[in-house]
Formats: C-alpha cells, sequence, structure tokens
C-alpha cells in the first residue's frame, strides 16, 4: 500500500537519532549530522541510499516503477524512490540499512547491535 509523505516522515523519525535538517538548502533528515534521507518536492520522491551503483542499477530495472535517478544522482549509490509507489516494508528495510551504516557505535549499541 503506498504511503503519505506524512507516514513516510513519520516512519524516517522513527529510528533512533533521526531529526530534522537541511541538506543544501534543501529539507532533510539526518542522524545526529549525517544525511540519511530526503523527501524531493520537485519529483514527490524519497533520496535513499544503497550500498553501490550496481544495486541502485539492479534496482532501476527490477522495479522502474518505484525507483528512478536524475543525471544529479548518475555517479552516487542512491535511489530516488516514488512515494506514491512506496511501501512501508520496503522503506524500513532501506533506511534501516542505511541507519546501520552512519549511526553512532553507541546507538547502535543501544539497538542491541
Amino acid at each position: 500500500m503506498p504511503l503519505t509523505k506524512a507516514q513516510v516522515k513519520k516512519i524516517v523519525l522513527s529510528f533512533p537519532g533521526a531529526n530534522e535538517s537541511t541538506s543544501y538548502g534543501y529539507p532533510s533528515f539526518k542522524i545526529e549530522k549525517k544525511f540519511f534521507t530526503r523527501l524531493r518536492a520537485e519529483d514527490n520522491s524519497l533520496v535513499l541510499f544503497v550500498n553501490s551503483i550496481d544495486e541502485r542499477d539492479m534496482l532501476l530495472e527490477a522495479e522502474p516503477a518505484l525507483f528512478h535517478i536524475t543525471p544529479h544522482y548518475k555517479n552516487y549509490p542512491t535511489v530516488l524512490a516514488r512515494i506514491s509507489r512506496l511501501d512501508a516494508k520496503t522503506l524500513r528495510g532501506m533506511l534501516e540499512r542505511r541507519w546501520r551504516q552512519i549511526a553512532p557505535k553507541r546507538m547502535l549499541k543501544q539497538a542491541g547491535n
């Protein structure tokens, strides 16, 4: 079931240490001071990090209705997810991976990792 922007925001902020911030002048979400994700009003998408450009390309090929990129993201291991096609399980899974990569060790420890 597709998510609303309010639901996306609620899921993002449910991660320990998540807070609203800005990144390059755009509203974003960070864990401590590290970029976590951001909503893109220009195409109603969410910026999500993946492990590699190969993984990103696989996602783009496997689910083009959900995932896309713009020329700006061509050289980065990120994918844009269309909020109108995004479900909570996919979002949580992708954010969980990113959170584990950038969360401070104390937060990981508190989360039991």
